[in-house]
C-alpha cells in the first residue's frame, strides 16, 4: 500500500484518454471509467471517487474493461480495477464554492477560457466548447491580413516516457478571412450571450489597430486583447517584436482604445528580460488588463541524419512558439515580476502557460491572476478536460473552506520574497523513510555526482546521512523516485 499513489500515477499517465473509449461500454456495472481513470490522471481524485457508485465497485468482477483497453494494443491494458480500488472516501463538506469571477468588469461564470490559438478559431470549435463548460474564450487573433501558413506547423518535446514535454508551434493568426471571423463573432454572442469573448487581434500600424477595436466591439465582443507577443510572424513590427519595445505597446494600445470602449488587454511576450517595463508602457496608455505569458522563441528536436528542425518544412524551420507544461515556472514567474510591480500590483492578469489542471489553474491564481487561458493541453486531450478543472478547483476550494474562488487570488505573493529575504540561518535535513525505501541509490548518486558526498550505501542497501556534510539542499528528495525521502528537522546553523 506504501506504493499506491506511485502506481497510480504511472498506470493513469499510460491510458491513452480514448475517443469513446470501450471500457465504458465493457464495464458490468455501468461505471463511467474512462472519465474515472481521466479524473485520477488530471488530479481530481475527489472528482473520480464521485463517479463510484459504490466503494470497491470491481471487487468479484472478471475485469472485462482491461480486455477492452486499446492500450493492450500496444503492450497491456490499463488496470483498472487496482485504479479503482485505490479510490477511498472523499471528505464531504456542505460548502459549495463559487467559480465565478469578475474580470475587467465582465462577469465570468468561472476562471476557465481557451486561449487566443487554434483551439479556439471557428463557430462550430467553440460552441463546442461552452457546451462543455468553458467560460470564455481569446479568439484566434484577428487581422486585416490572412496569413499563407506552413506544413506541418507543430512539434512536440519528448522525455522517457512522456512524449508530450513542450510544444512548438510556427503558427501565425487567423487563416480566416475577416470577414469570416467576424461573423463567428456574432454568431457566438448571439447564440451564447452569457459566453465571454475576448476578441485578439493584430495590426500593423496605428489605424489597423483602431479599426480592429472597432469592429471587434461591432461584432458584439465583451473584451479586446492586443497580440503584442506572437513569436513567429512573418513580417517587421509584428508580434513579439512590438512587445519588446515599450513605445509601440503604448501607441498600439492607445490606438486601440480609440476605437472601442471595451476593456483592453495587452498581451505580453516572455521574450524579454523584465515585462513589467511594457506592461506599465500598457497600463499607462490605457489598457485596462493583461495577458500573460504567450509561446518562447524556441528551436526545437534537431534530426541528426538530415540536420532539419522541427517542424520540418520540406527541409526547413523557422524559430517558433514553445509551451506546454514546461513553461509554467517561467509563466508563474513573469506573473509574480508584474503582480510585484508598484505600479501593475492591481491591474487584472489573465494567466496563461502550462495550465493543464485545476492545480495548475489554482497556482497562476495564487499568484494573482483572475482569469485562465489554455490551449496546448486542450490540443492534447481536447475540450473535455473543462470537467476535471472546474470540479477539481471546485473539491479544492471547498476542502480549504473557501466560498469562492476569487478568495485565493494572489495567496501566495507574500510567501516569495527577495532572495536576500530567504532564512539562510537554519538548515533542514532530509528524513529518510526505511519501510518504503527500494535501495535503488539513486539519492547516493546525485548526492555524489551533483550534491555534497554526504550519503552512502549500507549492506542492506539504505541511504546513511552524514550531517557534516549535508548541507540540506534535499536533491536527494526530489530524486527519490518512491518518496521515501522528505523534508525532516529544520535546525540552527553551527
Amino acid at each position: 500500500m506504501a506504493y499506491e499513489e506511485i502506481k497510480i500515477k504511472n498506470e493513469t499517465g499510460r491510458c491513452l484518454l480514448c475517443q469513446d473509449a470501450p471500457c465504458n461500454s465493457a464495464c458490468p456495472k455501468g461505471l463511467p471509467v474512462a472519465e474515472i481513470v481521466r479524473s485520477l490522471r488530471f488530479e481530481n481524485e475527489a472528482g473520480a471517487a464521485k463517479k463510484l457508485k459504490e466503494i470497491n465497485p470491481c471487487e468479484g468482477c472478471s475485469a472485462p474493461c482491461m480486455e477492452s483497453c486499446i492500450r493492450s494494443k500496444i503492450d497491456t491494458g490499463i488496470d483498472i480495477p487496482m485504479l479503482i480500488s485505490n479510490i477511498g472516501e472523499q471528505e464531504q463538506t456542505d460548502i459549495t464554492p463559487d467559480l465565478s469571477i469578475d474580470f475587467c468588469g465582465v462577469h465570468c461564470e468561472n476562471p476557465f477560457f481557451l486561449s487566443s490559438s487554434v483551439v479556439g478559431s471557428d463557430y462550430e470549435m467553440v460552441a463546442k466548447a461552452f457546451d462543455l463548460g468553458w467560460a470564455g474564450v481569446a479568439f484566434k487573433t484577428i487581422g486585416l491580413f490572412t496569413p499563407n501558413e506552413a506544413s506541418p506547423r507543430f512539434a512536440a518535446l519528448e522525455k522517457e516516457s512522456n512524449p508530450f514535454v513542450g510544444f512548438k508551434n510556427i503558427e501565425q493568426i487567423s487563416d480566416h478571412t475577416l470577414e469570416e471571423n467576424l461573423g463567428y463573432l456574432r454568431e457566438l454572442k448571439k447564440n451564447y450571450p452569457t459566453k465571454v469573448i475576448i476578441a485578439s487581434i493584430m495590426g500593423q500600424n496605428e489605424d489597423e489597430w483602431t479599426k480592429l477595436a472597432t469592429l471587434m466591439e461591432e461584432a458584439g465582443a465583451d473584451i479586446i486583447e492586443c497580440n503584442f507577443s506572437c513569436p513567429q510572424m512573418v513580417g517587421e513590427g509584428l508580434g513579439s517584436d512590438v512587445g519588446t519595445d515599450p513605445d509601440l505597446v503604448a501607441r498600439y494600445t492607445a490606438a486601440t482604445k480609440r476605437g472601442t470602449k471595451l476593456p483592453v488587454l495587452a498581451k505580453m511576450t516572455p521574450n524579454i528580460t523584465k515585462m513589467e517595463i511594457p506592461a506599465e508602457a500598457a497600463v499607462a496608455a490605457g489598457a485596462d488588463g493583461l495577458a500573460a505569458i504567450n509561446t518562447i522563441k524556441s528551436v526545437m528536436n534537431v534530426d541528426l541524419g538530415s540536420f532539419a528542425s522541427a517542424p520540418d518544412v520540406a527541409g526547413k524551420s523557422a524559430v517558433g512558439g514553445y509551451s506546454g507544461k514546461a513553461v509554467k515556472p517561467i509563466a508563474l514567474r513573469f506573473i509574480h515580476d508584474m503582480r510585484k510591480d508598484a505600479k501593475l500590483e492591481n491591474v487584472p492578469i489573465s494567466g496563461m502557460g502550462g495550465i493543464e489542471t485545476w492545480r495548475d489553474a489554482a497556482e497562476f491564481m495564487a499568484l494573482g491572476c483572475e482569469t485562465l487561458q489554455v490551449t496546448t493541453s486542450v490540443m492534447q486531450y481536447g475540450y473535455r478536460i473543462i470537467e476535471d478543472m472546474t470540479d477539481g478547483l471546485s473539491n479544492y476550494l471547498s476542502r480549504i473552506g473557501a466560498k469562492s474562488v476569487s478568495e485565493i487570488v494572489g495567496k501566495a505573493l507574500p510567501n516569495l520574497v527577495p532572495a536576500e529575504d530567504v532564512d539562510r540561518s537554519t538548515i533542514e535535513y532530509p528524513k529518510f523513510h526505511r519501510d518504503t525505501c527500494v535501495g535503488c541509490g539513486r539519492c547516493y548518486i546525485s548526492c555524489f555526482d551533483g550534491g555534497h558526498q554526504a550519503l552512502r550505501m549500507d549492506e542492506q542497501r539504505q541511504p546513511i546521512m552524514d550531517p557534516k556534510k549535508c548541507v540540506g539542499c534535499q536533491l536527494c528528495k526530489v530524486v527519490c523516485p518512491t518518496g521515501s525521502i522528505t523534508a525532516g528537522t529544520r535546525v540552527t546553523k553551527k
